[in-house]
């Protein structure tokens, strides 16, 4: 396990923060939710990762266990309303409460202009994106109000406070979970639960290499638009969310926070 006692010098966190604490990271089979799952058992945290693919949410539990951490896998269709209350329910069956979320499950959908989406396309988007989310926090929150509180991370992007061609779907549904986040923490923080969102730009993920298709000239044109000249590293966005999870953010409330390397401060 990577070092995690007494004061963690990367972010400076404590691990009384997350010690014995549960979370549950949806989409961790890869990217920023498998970087998040293996951050959040880096401190003690035992770790409920939950994605479509068994296949790969598997593996991310491998990893933590291989790594001395504590970990279970549960499969869910976040668009799904059965399949999300059964995740959590799993969750607490297994380990008692639910401490922290990272509602981080997303796709981008087919690429097209407007007039090109289609309908399937569009609801199949909305779905799992912005649906799921809501749905997340719908069973999480009822979980966390009988724990006496929690925290919450939702995965927005850049698309959600600004727009990028081609992808009217992911865009709409981002907006969509940066409004949801706001609602969510006005309705809660009261009640001693924290809800924030991280809001990446381009991150060497799977969903990058989808929406590239691998090309370097894609890639270039997109990281041309980060002022610090690369992509983003999924470990990268897991510390923030860590972070938001911690009690040294305890003053922070329905934020979305900009992980871009720039990208929304760039001039054209």
């Amino acid at each position: 396990m990577v070092a995690f006692f007494r004061e963690d010098r990367r972010t400076n966190l404590k691990a009384e923060d997350f010690k014995g604490k549960i979370a549950l990271v949806t989409g961790g089979g890869s990217g920023i939710g498998r970087a998040t799952a293996l951050r959040f058992a880096d401190g003690g945290t035992r770790v409920v990762v939950s994605d479509i693919s068994a296949e790969a949410g598997e593996q991310t539990v491998e990893l933590i266990k291989e790594a001395g951490g504590d970990a279970l896998f549960a499969r869910a269709n976040m668009a799904e309303a059965n399949e999300v209350e059964a995740m959590i329910r799993r969750t607490v069956d297994a380990y008692g409460r639910l401490d922290f979320a990272h509602n981080n499950a997303g796709i981008e959908g087919v690429k097209a202009p407007i007039v090109e989406c289609t309908e399937e396309n569009w609801d199949r988007v909305i779905s799992v994106n912005l649906k799921g989310v809501w749905l997340c926090m719908k069973y999480e929150i009822a979980q966390m109000l009988k724990n006496g509180g929690g925290a919450i991370v939702n995965t927005s992007s850049v698309a959600g406070l600004t727009a990028v061609r081609n992808l009217p779907a992911y865009v709409a549904s981002k907006h969509g979970v940066s409004g949801l986040t706001r609602a969510a923490a006005v309705e809660y923080a009261a009640s001693g639960i924290r809800v924030n969102a991280v809001c990446p730009g381009i991150i060497r993920t799977p969903l990058i290499e989808r929406i590239t298709g691998g090309d370097p000239k894609e890639e270039a044109k997109r990281v041309a638009f980060a002022l610090v000249g690369r992509m983003g590293r999924p470990e990268e966005v897991a510390e923030a969310v860590i972070w938001l999870c911690s009690e040294r953010s305890s003053f922070i409330v329905g934020q979305t926070i900009v992980m871009d390397g720039g990208w929304t401060l760039h001039i054209v």
